[in-house]
């Protein structure tokens, strides 16, 4: 990849005595996602905030398309779009005119361009009715959508897949990896569903205390984990089984398509047990040896503690 698209160099956030994040430095590329991952209170959100232009940076700099956001703020933010934390719409309002309203703030965004970023996003067939009556995927979908009006070169999106069904990430997912490989959008995704981001980043950053931890491929972070025993479930109630073997102490990820274990061998008849104790069904289990990004990432942040 040539197309350095985000560069981040030396990046520092101090508020009053307290050092938020200290020496992020980054780059991405164009047509790549970029996962950003770290445990709660890590400075996920904080280092996003800086890239957005909705925090200012202590120290270091900070380039969107070889833009500063320091120095040349306008051009590094039409470089941009994002969505942090929830999508702001108009609820009373059907998607289309949201996009109308959003696409006045942008000069040159054309009708063409608006119907586009629909079709981009599947939501021909609901762009007409009002947003109150959207699933939180389809909310999540026109915020993308919104967020793509003026054709930016960095989509930045924290925690897009919260509160989503299985299936809702599923198509999130999709629409992503979409996105990068056929526009060239570069996409910057932090998220706390470690599957989800194996399945979908092209690189990983893992961040703890304020600090970044490694940065990887996906490929070579996996590599880092000892072999495990995976076990793909199939129940009458993946959610349900994804609680009871988490209170369990068993390390798991709810997926689109059923839910993945990493156990030990001696431990699967008690999985099995604890599922029918439970009240859930187990319809298939399929096993194979393989690596977790999961394993990697509780190995490298195993000592951090959790809390805003």
């Amino acid at each position: 990849m040539a197309d350095s698209v985000l560069k981040t160099e030396s990046v520092k956030k101090v508020i009053g005595k307290r050092t938020i994040v200290s020496d992020i430095s980054l780059e991405l590329y164009r047509g790549e996602i970029f996962g950003f991952l770290g445990p709660n209170g890590a400075g996920k959100t904080t280092t996003i905030k800086m890239i957005v232009g909705l925090s200012k940076i202590t120290e270091g700099r900070i380039y969107v398309g070889g833009c500063s956001v320091r120095e040349d703020f306008k051009g590094a933010m039409k470089n941009i779009g994002c969505i942090v934390e929830n999508p702001d719409l108009y609820k009373y309002m059907s998607g289309l005119d949201n996009l109308r309203l959003f696409a006045k703030m942008y000069p040159g965004v054309s009708e063409e361009r608006i119907r586009e970023v629909v079709k981009i996003v599947d939501l021909e067939h609901a762009i007409n009715d009002k947003v109150k009556t959207y699933s939180l995927g389809m909310k999540q979908r026109l915020g993308i959508a919104q967020a793509l009006l003026h054709s930016p070169k960095l989509l930045v999106l924290d925690e897009p897949t919260n509160g989503l069904d299985p299936a809702g990430i599923k198509e999130m997912r999709e629409l992503l990896r979409d996105l990068a490989e056929k526009t060239g959008l570069t996409v910057f995704v932090s998220s706390h569903i470690l599957a989800e981001m194996q399945q979908m980043c092209d690189r990983v950053g893992i961040i703890n205390k304020g600090r970044l931890i490694t940065v990887k491929t996906v490929g070579e972070l996996v590599g880092m984990a000892e072999e495990k025993t995976a076990l793909q479930l199939e129940t009458d109630d993946n959610s349900k089984a994804n609680s009871i073997l988490r209170e369990k102490g068993f390390s798991c990820e709810l997926l689109a398509d059923g839910l993945h274990v990493a156990a030990e061998r001696e431990s699967i008849p008690v999985l099995v047990r604890e599922l029918t104790l439970g009240g859930v069904g187990l319809y298939a289990m399929d096993r194979s040896n393989s690596r977790s990004l999961e394993d990697v990432f509780m190995k490298l942040t195993e000592p951090a503690k959790e809390g805003k």
